[in-house]
């Protein structure tokens, strides 16, 4: 299951994820190299028998029964003819290990690797048509018809919060005796942002009702895997709560790394979206329609990355850094031309797909 690899210096933790993998799991010796991750830690562990496998290291304030809902979605989606990671159980048949503190679950390794810098075409095809199937597979989960508190409050923004949120890092910039790049282009970036929240009431008052469900919940180019144009697997399952459809395909469809790294980035969301509709045909022509809207509301709103600089650092700051940047370069490319990209996705949501091969 390959994604970039960040360290192979081991913290005191590892000594026990090693045990635990030797006594619980029958792999001797594992030597562990540290991979990207934002919320658990992740690692690539191979044995000295030479088998490999994915560990995912719980942090302390996980919930470990909404982890198991995500190991459930992910065999769902399996079943679906998904390509996933499966997990590998326990002596004891579970699939999450507990022992002293420590939390982790073991999946098959799975290859191929993640894209970084924009998706081709054929991959956002086949990221498009992957998504579709996971959508429709989820579609008539039992979860899906339940009310989405997650939704209502997407859809209503604490503006005022995030104009305060806004000040108080200005505040912590411009207090500092010294600045380095990253405070020069925060402090650019946050100005611009507090402008583009002043837009964000109009791009609400915009969206038709949309449609809820049960969702991947963070379906993202980190989160595929390919082998050339192919999806060899995709990871990182949410739990089964009905969340926004059209904010899934719309990030997907507009990733900032689509936008930032290609020039005609409004073609390359229609191709995902329009491989979307061949495997999901159910989603309303309103939604497919609203979904660059979404992406951009989702990027307006958030101030992840900046916000986690300067008061509660992440796991691997200096790639929230870059993508904090990254994705406020692509909201400002979204605002600049949302309404030639909402004019191609209301052809493309009322055009007939072709018979499915």
């Amino acid at each position: 299951m390959p994604t970039t690899a960040t360290s192979t210096t081991e913290p005191p933790a590892t000594a026990q994820i090693t045990e635990i993998l030797a006594d619980a799991y029958g792999l001797p010796g594992a030597r562990l190299t540290r991979l990207d991750g934002q919320v658990a830690i992740n690692y690539r562990a191979e044995s000295t028998d030479g088998r490999v496998v994915f560990v995912k290291h719980y942090q302390p304030t996980a919930d470990l029964a909404a982890e198991d809902d995500v190991i459930a979605q992910t065999k769902l989606a399996g079943q679906h003819g998904v390509p996933v990671a499966a997990v590998i159980t326990n002596s004891d048949g579970e699939t999450i290990t507990r022992h002293a503190g420590t939390a982790l679950s073991v999946w098959r390794w799975m290859p191929g690797h993640t894209i970084d810098s924009g998706l081709t075409p054929a991959q956002q095809a086949a990221a498009g048509r992957m998504l579709g199937r996971i959508h429709a597979a989820f579609a008539d989960h039992r979860a899906s018809s339940h009310p989405s508190p997650k939704a209502s409050k997407w859809l209503n923004p604490d503006l005022a919060k995030r104009e305060a949120t806004i000040g108080q890092l200005l505040d912590i910039i411009n207090g500092r005796a010294e600045h380095n790049a990253f405070d020069r282009q925060a402090a650019a970036t946050l100005a611009e942002r507090r402008t583009q929240l002043g837009r964000l009431p109009g791009l609400l008052a915009g969206l038709p009702p949309l449609h809820t469900q049960v969702l991947h919940g963070d379906y993202s180019p980190k989160n595929i895997l390919f082998d050339g144009d192919d999806i060899t697997a995709v990871v990182d399952f949410g739990p089964a709560e009905p969340y926004l459809a059209v904010w899934e395909l719309g990030r997907i469809a507009f990733d900032p790394r689509s936008i930032v790294h290609g020039p005609d980035w409004i073609a390359s969301g229609l191709t995902l979206v329009t491989a979307y509709r061949e495997a999901n045909e159910h989603l309303p022509a309103a939604d497919i329609t609203a979904c660059a809207r979404v992406a951009l509301i989702q990027l307006t709103a958030s101030l992840y990355g900046v916000k986690e600089h300067y008061l509660e650092p992440g796991l691997d700051q200096d790639d929230l850094d870059q993508f904090w940047l990254l994705r406020h370069h692509a909201a400002t490319a979204l605002f600049d031309r949302l309404a030639e990209a909402e004019a191609a996705l209301a052809q493309a949501a009322h055009t007939s797909n072709p018979p499915s091969r």
